[in-house]
């Protein structure tokens, strides 16, 4: 590990402890899928208490984790009116203030606006664009600040307003893929999720830019178990359905789910 990592995994074993210790819940900031891979990869026993990630709603990459005292626990499905009350996560939605004449504005539009701002990537989680809206998850302390600087996103004029109500964060959208691939390795269902030959996933597989479950994965040869998600940077993810059964020429046929 590099000496950032080194010092990423020092404080998640430090909140563990001081979780421990004080009896109180300790919480990271939003954690992107390499330090999600360090959390999930360091040895539990360096933990003094269990731990839970969130970030916002279901199936978001970027997630703070959440450590606990032993008679706590966060683990409640779905139920992101829960999550959300107990995680210190908001979340704005930022619209144009004029339809008409807005810009189509891309994720990369508003992440520059916000951090031209002068905030620290760690206390923003995803951000998620669903028509001419975006909805940013941020750390709860970065809400009202948020709310009255951010004004315009490159040209277009926007307003910003608070999602209070769980039924109106956004939710995951869908493709579902039908195919036939040699074997349900991870070479090749990425190849599948993406439109791509089996060659030209390796260099990101060995990369180091796909998770399983947000745990990095550089065997191409991983065998998915239905449910599991894969993240690859720079694509996107998806879900692993499971297996229809074989054709007649021994192939497998599968089904994904990919997110878009």
């Amino acid at each position: 590990m590099t000496k950032e990592e080194m010092m990423l995994q020092k404080r998640l074993v430090e909140l563990s402890r001081i979780a421990y210790q004080r009896g109180i819940v300790t919480f990271s900031d939003f954690l992107n899928l390499n330090e999600l891979n360090i959390l999930h990869t360091t040895p539990k026993d360096q933990f003094l208490c269990r731990y839970e990630t969130f970030g916002g709603y279901n199936l978001a990459e970027r997630q703070i984790a959440a450590f606990l005292p032993d008679a706590l626990s966060y683990d409640y499905g779905e139920n992101e009116e829960l999550f959300l009350s107990m995680y210190p996560i908001r979340c704005i939605r930022i619209s144009p203030c004029s339809g008409k004449f807005s810009e189509a504005l891309t994720h990369r539009d508003y992440l520059g606006a916000l951090i031209h701002l002068g905030i620290e990537r760690s206390r923003l989680g995803d951000i998620v664009i669903k028509g001419q809206d975006a909805y940013v998850f941020c750390h709860a302390q970065m809400e009202e600040f948020l709310m009255q600087n951010i004004t315009r996103i490159r040209h277009t004029t926007v307003k910003v307003s608070a999602v209070e109500n769980p039924d109106d964060l956004p939710k995951p959208q869908f493709q579902e893929i039908h195919g036939t691939v040699s074997s349900v390795r991870l070479d090749a269902m990425i190849a599948l999720a993406f439109s791509s030959s089996r060659s030209s996933m390796l260099g990101l597989i060995e990369g180091g830019k796909v998770f399983v479950n947000g745990k990095m994965v550089v065997s191409n040869g991983h065998p998915l178990k239905p449910e599991d998600i894969v993240s690859v940077r720079g694509y996107g993810k998806f879900r692993y359905d499971g297996m229809a059964g074989t054709t007649k020429k021994g192939r497998c046929s599968v089904t994904v789910q990919k997110y878009i």
